[in-house]
């Protein structure tokens, strides 16, 4: 069986790839999981300046998630250079490297810095973090994330991931922005913005309080998985690069639905904290599905939900 997949000029072995901020550096999970076995690691985002993230608490769970506030907690990009590429090199495990940063100009240092660095296979643009200069999220304006994705695209020829924010009216825009700036894939959808409330005590005089320090988090897992795949189906049949799906996805059979509504990978994230091995089952059942429905090749199968099947199947 064939299961190597496309994520724009770059061919990994299979579809089933980590997410950014759920497995470290790589190293964090050696002896839980295999990760030679992986399409692709992606890193924890890398900033130009190591970053101590926010203060605690900065995590909760929720009925069917999680809610997380860490900020840009990382070891800046020389230390990941020197001190964490090493690993997932030697592995010869596809890396693709996270980027944060709060401009452009950030953005751009720290891909010019990764170019050349021998087992960076791509770059994943984090979009969703604050513009130091305008406020918002460059993932929330098309035309500043067309000018961010530009700016980098001339700054290093690797392959450019962009990552998506859901936290817009319509994302089909802003992936439409992305590839005209020049990026080779889109990965969507990162977190939700969401919050919960600690109630207190309002009787001894102790007001309700958010439970994050920061407030307000990004929703991750199993929640947010219906929202997902609508708009990695929504996303891939706006655009002609590949789109990396993202979001709830614990089983092959969730991975498998977002192959089949046009993702051509996917990234397995919160699933990680509570189950080491949620990549390699993931890959282990999609390898099965195949073997039982006769696929010989995994790209056959991407692509192939169609819209108007429970129409016709109810008339």
């Amino acid at each position: 069986m064939k299961t190597a997949v496309d994520i724009g000029g770059v061919t990994i072995p299979n579809p089933v790839m980590t997410a950014s901020g759920t497995f470290g550096y790589g190293e964090e999970y050696a002896g839980l999981c295999d990760i030679t076995r992986l399409g692709a690691v992606v890193t924890k985002g890398i900033t130009l300046e190591p970053s101590g993230g926010n203060p605690p608490p900065r995590g909760c769970e929720t009925a069917a998630g999680m809610l997380n506030a860490i900020g840009l907690q990382n070891v800046g990009v020389e230390a990941f250079i020197a001190e964490k590429l090493p690993y997932l090199r030697e592995r010869g495990v596809a890396c693709v490297v996270n980027v944060q940063g709060g401009t452009i100009e950030e953005f751009v240092a720290v891909a010019k810095r990764l170019t050349g660095c021998d087992g960076v296979t791509a770059l994943e643009l984090n979009v969703s973090c604050p513009n130091k200069a305008g406020g918002l999220s460059f993932g929330t304006d098309p035309k500043a994330l067309k000018s961010l994705v530009a700016a980098v695209r001339k700054a290093t020829p690797l392959p450019l991931m962009t990552k998506l924010s859901p936290n817009v009216t319509d994302i089909t825009e802003c992936a439409r922005a992305a590839v005209e700036g020049g990026t080779n894939s889109l990965s969507l959808i990162n977190t939700l913005v969401g919050m919960a409330v600690e109630l207190g005590n309002p009787g001894r005089g102790v007001k309700p309080s958010p439970v994050l320090y920061n407030v307000t988090g990004g929703l991750s897992g199993p929640a947010i998985k219906p929202v997902a795949l609508r708009m990695v189906w929504e996303t891939a049949r706006a655009v002609k690069v590949p789109v990396i799906g993202i979001g709830g996805i614990a089983t092959a059979t969730d991975a498998l639905e977002f192959l089949a509504v046009g993702a051509s990978a996917v990234q397995v994230g919160t699933a990680n904290f509570y189950n080491p091995r949620a990549c390699e089952e993931i890959l282990d059942g999609i390898t099965a599905f195949m073997t039982d429905h006769a696929i010989p090749d995994i790209n056959q199968f991407i692509g192939s939900f169609e819209s108007g099947r429970q129409a016709t199947r109810n008339t």
